[in-house]
């Protein structure tokens, strides 16, 4: 009679046929809410240092494209530092399945790699999805403070963008104290908004826009025609500048939401590697370093 000993499963492994699927929600959620932390804290850190891609200060627009180019650069390294650090904890944290002593060969590392980096990439995706909910709160909650009650003749969208200038096109030491100034600064805002576009501000806008700051500064007709002009030329320079500022924090964010995917599934695959103490590819051999005391008897 003879026997056939069965070694027992390691507490941490679950067989196959005992998966409903071998997508793992809770190292998935953990990996999500760890990437989406970092990234606050790295984003946060970046603003404290000036490397804001965007800002409410209306001197940021005065800054040079190297300084945009910058935060550009530092949003992609906290990207990738971010969704690595929360693919590398759905990596570890996930339960490895029976592999019927298979882990160590080719067939069966790849497809615990692929589970793990699946599981990376999932934990991108719910940060991600976490990043933009988050903001779309606060973007809406803003906007609710921030406008009136309702949209009206006097509000123009270049306001915020162009105030210095409007505070420079109706300075007047004359001017009565109280004067209700929202409906000039509101329609003058619009008509420098089209300095931006290929035609520019028209000769009839021109002359309605001298009119306008005539009567309600009182200078001259030669000055106000040369404050009109520095207007509008100052206008089309912030303008462009936003513009630009808008496509490096809009090209920033894409390559970063890009590049975190494939940082979410290296970093998954390198923690499950440590997780079943399997050797690291030759590219990550500097990181053998956590498994070493596992794999020397």
């Amino acid at each position: 009679m003879t026997f056939e000993v069965v070694s027992p499963l390691d507490e941490d492994m679950v067989p196959l046929e005992e998966e409903d699927w071998f997508l793992q929600w809770t190292p998935v959620v953990a990996g999500a809410v760890g990437a989406a932390a970092l990234s606050f804290i790295l984003l946060m850190f970046g603003s404290a240092l000036g490397l804001g891609v965007s800002s409410t200060s209306p001197t940021w627009r005065d800054a040079s494209a190297a300084l945009a180019i910058l935060s550009g650069i530092y949003l992609i390294l906290q990207a990738i530092v971010s969704f690595g650090f929360g693919g590398y904890i759905a990596g570890r944290t996930r339960v490895r399945f029976d592999d019927t002593g298979t882990k160590f060969d080719a067939a069966g590392r790849e497809d615990v790699e692929n589970r793990d980096g699946f599981h990376g990439l999932m934990a991108w995706a719910v940060a991600v999805l976490l990043g933009g909910a988050l903001a779309a709160l606060v973007g809406a909650a803003t906007v609710s403070r921030s406008s009136a009650p309702a949209f009206n003749a006097n509000s123009s969208a270049a306001e915020p963008l162009l105030s210095f200038e409007l505070d420079r096109l109706f300075r007047s030491p004359r001017r009565p104290p109280n004067v209700d100034m929202s409906s000039a600064r509101a329609e003058a805002g619009r008509i420098l908004l089209t300095s931006s576009g290929h035609s520019g501000v028209s000769s009839d806008d021109r002359t309605y826009l001298v009119q306008l700051v005539a009567a309600t500064t009182g200078l001259a007709a030669a000055d106000t025609e040369r404050r009109v002009d520095n207007a509008i030329a100052d206008s089309k320079t912030a303008i462009a500048r936003s513009r630009r500022n808008t496509i490096i924090l809009a090209f920033s964010l894409a390559s970063a939401t890009l590049i975190g995917a494939v940082a979410a599934w290296l970093a998954a695959c390198a923690g499950g590697r440590h997780r079943d103490g399997a050797p690291l590819p030759e590219w990550m051999t500097h990181a053998n370093r956590f498994e070493r005391r596992r794999l020397i008897p």
